[in-house]
């Protein structure tokens, strides 16, 4: 057997080390600071990547499209017999709309009951001649009354009116003279309660008579009975769209968030929730600009900034496609604004890419000097 020259065996041995090492650096795996690559894009971008000798993103993460106000699930603070759904599905509506309305019949009859009531003790308080604060009092409790049956009076006719529109009986400058009525008819009320604390806060008070409490405890029940019949209004809680309807007429509401009857939010602004892998957080910060990459749309990219970063970290809640994200990691939640109004859907999932924060800086830097 032919002996093999040592010189040469040991040449063969570092050749193979060497480039076993210049394959690893080729195939990208990290830089010289052991920091990861990660390249998006063409192979140019790639390219002037490397040339810049860093990568071009300090981070990647998966996200999700949601509103910018988030999505709101919508449900009913009491149990009813739905019986009409006036909106539907992808429907813009304004702040305090009707989307679900359950039967009243109950409630309106208790309203006719706690009125009588409330206009009978009325009038026997009036027998009684006070003056002084009691009659200042007595002034600032019965403006009080009328303000709450007057925002009554107003909210029911805005509701009248935007039915009509929607059958084409109204128009749009009658919803909004209705709806300008209701939002003064609020800011009356709210006046009124202020300055009705102020007079029960002064000095010397006297305490109300019989006929006065009486009264009292009838226009309690009144605006008790107001409230129960504006729980049969399940509202819009803002100005925005309805995402999903999960109500149908005959259907029984059931109260409590466990049971939806709308998916509601405002898609005038988009947002994504990203979830950073732990060892990435420390490479995002608030005001960092962002890429946006939708498989639905491959071509285009969309721009945003990080809006708000969690202060603690959690189990990810957004399933990763492929072997990209071990289920054990924990994550980092970061909401980032997006620009413009793009054409992503709420629910669709994108990955986000964080810009390399180094190499801004290192720009900022030179241009400075210059």
């Amino acid at each position: 057997m032919p002996k093999i020259d040592s010189t040469f065996s040991t040449f063969l041995i570092a050749a193979t080390i060497a480039g076993g090492i210049l394959f690893n650096s080729i195939d990208g795996g990290t830089l010289g600071d052991g920091k990861h690559s990660l390249f998006v894009g063409n192979a140019a971008e790639a390219q002037n990547a490397e040339t810049a000798g860093m990568p071009r993103w300090a981070a990647s993460a998966t996200g999700r499209v949601e509103p910018a106000s988030g999505v709101v699930n919508v449900a009913s603070l009491i149990g009813g017999r739905i019986v009409q759904v006036p909106i539907a599905v992808g429907e813009q509506v304004a702040k305090g709309d009707v989307l679900v309305q359950l039967d009243d019949t109950e409630a309106l009859q208790r309203i006719m009951a706690a009125t009588a009531e409330a206009d009978v003790r009325k009038l026997e308080r009036q027998e009684e001649e006070v003056t002084g604060l009691a009659l200042e009092r007595r002034a600032a409790e019965d403006e009080v009354a009328e303000a709450r049956r007057q925002r009554f009076a107003a909210w029911r006719a805005l509701d009248d009116t935007v039915e009509l529109k929607r059958s084409g009986e109204a128009r749009e400058s009658d919803v909004t003279a209705a709806r300008e009525t209701a939002e003064k008819a609020d800011e009356r009320l709210a006046t009124a309660r202020t300055e009705l604390a102020k007079v029960n806060a002064k000095a010397d008070m006297p305490l109300p008579g019989r006929l006065d409490t009486s009264l009292t405890i009838a226009r309690t029940d009144l605006a008790l009975a107001e409230e129960a019949f504006e729980k049969t209004r399940i509202r819009a809680p803002f100005d925005g769209s309805v995402l999903n309807l999960l109500a149908r007429v005959g259907e029984t509401a059931a109260p409590g968030p466990e049971a939806p009857v709308a998916v509601f939010g405002d898609l005038s602004k988009m947002r994504v929730r990203a979830e950073v892998e732990e060892r990435d957080v420390a490479k995002v910060r608030i005001g960092q600009k962002v890429v946006v990459k939708s498989d639905a749309f491959p071509n285009q990219q969309f721009e945003g900034v990080v809006k708000e970063i969690s202060g603690a970290l959690g189990s990810p809640r957004i399933a990763s496609r492929g072997p990209r994200r071990p289920n054990d990691v924990d994550v980092l939640e970061v909401l980032v604004d997006l620009e413009g109004v793009p054409p992503l859907l709420t629910g669709m999932r994108v990955d986000v890419f964080f810009h390399r924060e180094e190499a801004e800086r290192k720009s900022a830097s030179i241009g400075a000097k210059t």
